[in-house]
């Protein structure tokens, strides 16, 4: 049996979302997603490749890009000018240079010009708003992104009514996937909210290959009360703890703001405030992102009774300290996500190891940014009106420096304890910092070290660390 893919036009869409909202008035709290709707009859439906069926969920919509050119029925451009968003400098356009399809592939790609004496960037960005909305399900892209430098693809949802809860950051963003040119052996997957600022995030970081040498499948289950992510079947991040509402005042009743209907995104965007901006080396004969197929499953319904989770602050050890295997005495796993957790970004090169009640880092490359080669512990309770102090040994086998901070990985990644600079020496050092939460309240707070572009290689070495809540800050000498 051949499988056509319905169209759905803007006067269905908003249809459904009138019929959306007056059904969920009256279910108990159980949404349950029309997918059989009636294609427009303007417009021929569209044979298509089958898509793969889903033990639980029934096919809400896909693209294959089996045709010889952008389907208008599901997408349409989105053109936007250089500096839209993230100091980024690529224009989107509509043309076919930008975006088109090619060997069973939707094919976004960056062009880079010389206008004037200056360089200019063109590149693709499409979109399905108003045209295969939805609310809760499974999406699944499979792409294979470009590499270089300034090169940054993406794979992402926003609300189709965007200022139902407000702008940006308050309205919600689901990113199913961000690569970073310059980083291709780690993809990213991530979720904004809040106001304040406050974002989610997985990496999946491979042990060979890079997701620019072949496809991957990336993939979001959106439901009222959870988003899983997953890379190729495995997932790799649970998100259930979200909010939104005005700086100040109330939250919005959870789970606002991913209550509403959201759309796809696909877009190659050149340089900006994340990945920096191209350079010499980056090669844009090859600055393709190349997509096979987008699918939406939807369930047959799906319990919109949800409460949103309490949080869980961890507990000091009797002595007071926060901070798991803080002397080093159990060799762990240095690559899950229990206790100590050892980081490689944007060009760093090295490994760690625990020896000796000793943690020792060895950098073979630097990098380029100052997480390039990093060490971090997660979980830290930071109650705002609290003060506290951190404690470490630390020095290296060659004078040198690198950073101590605590970070917020869940409110945009401010700092609680700010990037603070010190030298090492060859001698073992003792380094004491204290510092009062202003922030509200997180039970995720991240002690980090990093170490990469720091202008050496030196080994260092960390012993007895300790993150513990004190009762005043200790007065500073004059």
């Amino acid at each position: 049996m051949k499988n056509f893919k319905r169209v759905i036009s803007v006067v269905s869409v908003m249809t459904l979302l009138a019929s959306l909202s007056a059904f969920a008035g009256c279910n108990n709290g159980a949404y349950q997603p029309d997918i059989d709707l009636v294609p427009n009859p303007d417009v021929d439906l569209v044979e298509a490749t089958p898509a793969p069926e889903l033990e639980g969920y029934n096919l809400l919509w896909h693209d294959e890009f089996d045709g010889t050119g952008l389907d208008f029925n599901t997408w349409s451009y989105d053109p936007h000018a250089p500096g839209w968003t993230n100091n980024e400098l690529q224009e989107y356009t509509q043309s076919t240079d930008n975006v088109f399809v090619k060997d069973g592939n939707l094919v976004l790609k960056a062009i880079k010009k010389t206008i004037d004496g200056r360089n200019y960037y063109t590149s693709g960005k499409v979109k399905t708003k108003d045209k295969e909305d939805f609310m809760y399900g499974k999406v699944v892209a499979r792409a294979k992104v470009p590499e270089g430098q300034g090169l940054w693809p993406a794979i992402w949802m926003m609300p189709t009514e965007e200022m139902k809860y407000g702008q940006w950051p308050k309205c919600g963003e689901i990113d199913i996937m961000e690569v970073l040119g310059s980083d291709v052996t780690t993809a990213y997957g991530t979720v904004h909210y809040g106001e304040p600022h406050a974002e989610q995030q997985g990496v999946v970081t491979l042990d060979s290959g890079s997701f620019a040498d072949s496809f991957h499948e990336y993939s979001v289950e959106w439901e009222p009360g959870e988003m899983r992510w997953y890379i190729d079947g495995n997932l790799y991040l649970t998100v259930n703890d979200w909010f939104t509402g005005d700086a100040g005042a109330d939250e919005k009743p959870y789970p606002a703001p991913f209550d509403q209907t959201f759309y796809v995104q696909l877009n190659l965007a050149v340089g900006g405030t994340w990945p920096g901006n191209p350079d010499e080396t980056t090669d844009f004969d090859n600055a393709e992102f190349l997509i096979d197929y987008v699918r939406v499953y939807q369930k047959d319904e799906y319990d919109t009774n949800v409460k949103k989770p309490e949080k869980v602050f961890l507990e000091a050890d009797e002595t007071g300290n926060f901070i798991r295997n803080c002397d080093f005495s159990v060799a762990e796993n240095l690559d899950d996500d229990e206790d100590w957790k050892f980081l490689l970004f944007e060009g760093g090169e090295g490994s760690a190891e625990i020896k000796d009640n000793t943690m020792i880092i060895y950098t073979d490359a630097m990098g380029t940014v100052d997480y390039s080669v990093q060490l971090v512990q997660p979980d830290l309770p930071m109650i705002k009106g609290k003060s506290y102090r951190i404690t470490f040994d630390c020095w290296a086998e060659a004078d040198r420096n690198l950073i101590v901070c605590i970070s917020a990985p869940n409110a945009g990644w401010i700092r609680y304890f700010p990037d603070t600079l010190f030298d090492v020496t060859t001698e073992p050092q003792t380094f004491v910092y204290e510092f009062t939460m202003t922030e509200k309240n997180d039970n995720n707070g991240r002690l980090e070290f990093n170490m990469g572009n720091k202008g050496s290689d030196a080994t260092i070495y960390i012993q007895n660390v300790r993150v513990e809540e004190i009762e005043e800050l200790t007065p500073v000498e004059e």
